[in-house]
């Protein structure tokens, strides 16, 4: 095996990114002329929260967090031809860069920097120490688990995915909860709340996909 596959991977992902950024400025741009437009969770209906609110810190915290979502979904969609396994990878790439973009869109109308100067979570009261075995927050794989996701194929592919996936997805419902509770601007709760009801969804559409494959979560 060789390390083409997961430069293209990440070379997919930065471009689809870019994109879905670009996108999102976009509409935020268009919420910011028109106002009256905007839908209720849209971010120019209140002024922009401080640097070190919950808003900013989740909103970074949170792209960081489906940035690597995305990123093991579009190496799980090349390892199998599961149709179920690659239409859920399908969703997640669909869905999260989608949010992700609008995160960094709403940092980037409130003037505020795209990474934090301190640690991870700190918004949440939690102390994160950065590891170097790649995993930036509670639920994020490790380097050793992504390698071992590219070097799968098939089932043995699609289980690890699903069990990565679910420790991923437990981790970010804990964090849109918090920001679903506590965050000022209703663009972030808004959000935050689908986050929750769509990551606990898919948790159990995994649970059974592993049980279909005799495996645990």
């Amino acid at each position: 095996m060789t390390g083409l596959a997961p430069a293209r991977s990440t070379r997919r992902l930065v471009l689809a990114g870019a994109s879905v950024l670009l996108v999102a400025l976009g509409l935020v741009a268009l919420m910011v002329v028109r106002p009256s437009a905007a839908s209720p969770s849209g971010a120019s209906s209140q002024s922009a929260p401080a640097e070190n609110s919950v808003d900013a810190g989740f909103a970074r915290d949170m792209a960081i967090h489906h940035q690597q979502a995305v990123e093991m979904s579009f190496i799980v969609r090349d390892r199998t031809d599961d149709e179920d396994v690659r239409r859920l990878a399908y969703d997640i790439i669909n869905t999260q860069a989608n949010q992700r973009g609008m995160m960094l869109g709403w940092l980037e109308m409130w003037g505020l920097p795209k990474s934090a100067a301190g640690p991870p979570m700190k918004w949440m009261g939690h102390t994160v120490t950065p590891t170097d075995d790649g995993s930036l927050m509670p639920g994020m794989a490790t380097d050793a688990e992504l390698a071992a996701l590219t070097a799968a194929k098939d089932e043995k592919a699609e289980v690890l995915f699903l069990r990565l996936m679910t420790v991923h997805h437990r981790a970010g419902a804990d964090m849109a909860q918090a920001a679903a509770g506590a965050a000022k601007t209703d663009a972030i709760r808004n959000l935050a709340e689908g986050m929750v009801r769509g990551q606990q969804s898919e948790i159990g559409l995994m649970a059974d996909m592993l049980k279909d494959r005799g495996a645990k979560p």
